[in-house]
């Protein structure tokens, strides 16, 4: 092509990094650059969204599930304000997301031009790398530092801000050119040094009850099947953040589910307290995982793995720290430990009990609650019917509210890897549907749940018409309870039960499926539960089915602060 206008280039750009689709929605200033995606061939599918913000949370759940740079763009003024959402999850939640916004031409700025804002400024503080390009030769390298920037080290969200006019000016193809292996995440890893892992292999070794406990990093590095080797060989119970859920397949008979304050469960505090060293793996010790600092206690010898080495060290004092990927990092640990093994001391704990008693507890729990029929429905009913009824390889996601807890504690997936979603960075409602959308594009030959409140439904069920336009074949649960559960929940237990505008008119959420053309189902009786999740799994299209839940303050969540 001996001709290319800056528009052009960018579609080029992100041709040559890999990407495969793009989910936005349109705008005056980035009509040159749908003009390239209309002209160009270039094999990327363009997702139109019904609001930047689902565009945001469609990329990154995208992004969570293919492990490749998630894409998202939208125009200037209000769009540039609404995709920010996304990016701050993903920013937060490490994960690799581009957002592309247009703006008013270079040549207009401080002449009070409709949708003038600076965009620069605005996503400064909430991006891991962030640009605006004011000369079109500077779009190349623009790309080629948001890829960088967003894959290697602690991976991130990155944002182009692109004026109109700069799209519309020509420049040279010969500066069009991509750095292999930007394109998936995480890139250019980094191993930690040897002799640390050897201390830490040392101090493994000696411990008698070693608890590991992982974040999001396990399942980003891909070291699911490294870590399985390590805590094998250690017999050490592994517990999970919500963000580390799937590090470890939920039926492993190491893993003893998610702990902290947001789905966790006496059975799970307990196996933390047990522990008389404790490996952190991915994982960021905030105070929702460890329960404000409590469980594990600051007594514990802790050695800590992270690619972000402003991380280790922050909630814990550290006794070995290993800065570096999850995956070159165990891959080192498990061979410094094997090299060891034989020196563990005669008695130690056996974590596939103590695994198996806080499973056990937990799952008592649930089948009690799951198999009464009162009304209005209980949330564990629902959750033991997906269990039981969801495919192999099915992706959940889940919004804030009700479904995060329920299904952090109660969800179970026969495999490793990536198999449930939510947004803990931020929590905004809304994102589960919109998440959902990404995550079908991400993983087309798998089931993909999205579970929601009601709150949550009212934020996003535009996207609805996404769905059936693209005959995406989600399948989508509302806990319809007619209130913004968690907060009430809040009321109820911190201030003597003064509710106060939380809640709201009970919507017929199935009518409002069908008249966006999804096939949907209400379900007020416990007895119905499963025949209309099969019904909706059976749907060759999307499929909503409305569930007349519990208000979140009545139920038995699992949430420590509202357990008494």
């Amino acid at each position: 092509m001996s001709k290319m206008n800056g528009a052009d280039s960018l579609v080029r750009m992100l041709q040559l990094n890999g990407v495969k689709h793009i989910f936005g929605l349109c705008g005056d200033t980035s009509l040159p650059f749908y003009d390239a995606l209309a002209r160009l061939d270039h094999d990327i599918d363009h997702i139109l969204a019904r609001d930047e913000r689902s565009a945001g949370y469609m990329a990154d759940a995208y992004a969570r599930v293919t492990n490749k740079v998630g894409v998202c763009e939208g125009p200037s003024g209000g769009g540039a304000t609404y995709l920010l959402p996304g990016l701050v999850e993903a920013n937060e939640s490490s994960i690799a997301v581009l957002g592309i916004t247009t703006d008013v031409s270079v040549t207009s700025r401080g002449k009070f031009p409709l949708t003038e804002l600076d965009q620069q400024s605005l996503y400064r503080p909430l991006t891991k790398w962030n640009t605006t390009v004011n000369r079109v030769e500077e779009i190349p390298d623009a790309v080629r530092g948001a890829f960088r920037a967003m894959t290697t080290g602690k991976p991130g969200a990155a944002h182009i801000c692109l004026p109109y006019d700069v799209q519309k000016q020509t420049i040279d193809p010969a500066s069009v050119w991509a750095q292999e292996g930007h394109d998936t995440f995480p890139a250019m890893r980094s191993a930690p040094n040897a002799a640390d892992v050897e201390t830490a292999a040392e101090k493994l070794v000696a411990s008698r009850s070693p608890v590991i406990i992982c974040g999001g990093g396990v399942v980003l590095s891909g070291a699911c099947e490294a870590l399985d080797a390590l805590a094998t060989i250690l017999n050490a119970p592994v517990c999970t953040t919500i963000s580390g859920k799937g590090s470890l397949a939920d039926t492993h008979p190491l893993n003893a589910g998610v702990i902290g304050a947001n789905g966790g469960t006496d059975a799970t505090r307990e196996v933390v307290a047990g522990a008389d060293l404790v490996l952190f793996i991915g994982c960021r010790a905030g105070s929702t995982t460890t329960e404000h600092w409590r469980f594990p206690a600051r007594s514990i010898p802790i050695l800590h793995i992270d690619a972000d080495p402003m991380v280790i060290g922050t909630n814990y004092r550290t006794d070995v720290a290993l800065v570096g990927d999850a995956l070159l990092a165990l891959m080192l640990l498990n061979q410094a430990v094997t090299d060891r093994i034989g020196q563990r001391p005669s008695a130690v704990s056996d974590g596939r009990a103590i695994t198996q008693a806080a499973r056990s507890a937990k799952q008592k729990a649930l089948w009690t609650l799951a198999s009464e029929l009162s009304t209005p429905i209980k949330p564990e009913r629902v959750l033991d019917a997906l269990n039981r009824l969801l495919p192999d390889h099915a992706v959940v996601v889940a919004d804030p509210g009700t479904p995060c807890p329920y299904l952090s504690a109660y969800f179970n997936s026969n495999h490793p890897g990536r198999h449930f979603i939510t947004n803990r960075a931020h929590g905004a409602l809304g994102f589960s549907l919109a998440a959902g959308i990404g995550a079908s594009f991400g993983r087309p030959d798998s089931v993909v749940v999205s579970v929601m409140g009601d709150g949550s439904f009212g934020f996003t069920c535009g996207e609805l018409e996404t769905l059936v336009r693209r005959n995406i074949p989600l399948k989508m649960i509302v806990f319809s309870n007619s209130v913004f559960g968690w907060i009430k929940a809040s009321q109820q237990e911190g201030y003597e039960q003064r509710y106060f505008s939380v809640d709201f008119t009970r919507t017929n959420h199935a009518k409002v499926a069908e008249a966006f053309g999804v096939k949907a189902w209400t379900v007020s009786d416990p007895a119905d539960v499963d025949s209309a999740i099969k019904a909706a799994l059976a749907h060759d299209g999307p499929a909503l089915v409305d569930v007349i839940a519990q208000e979140l303050q009545d139920t038995a969540v699992p949430v420590s602060q509202w357990m008494g």
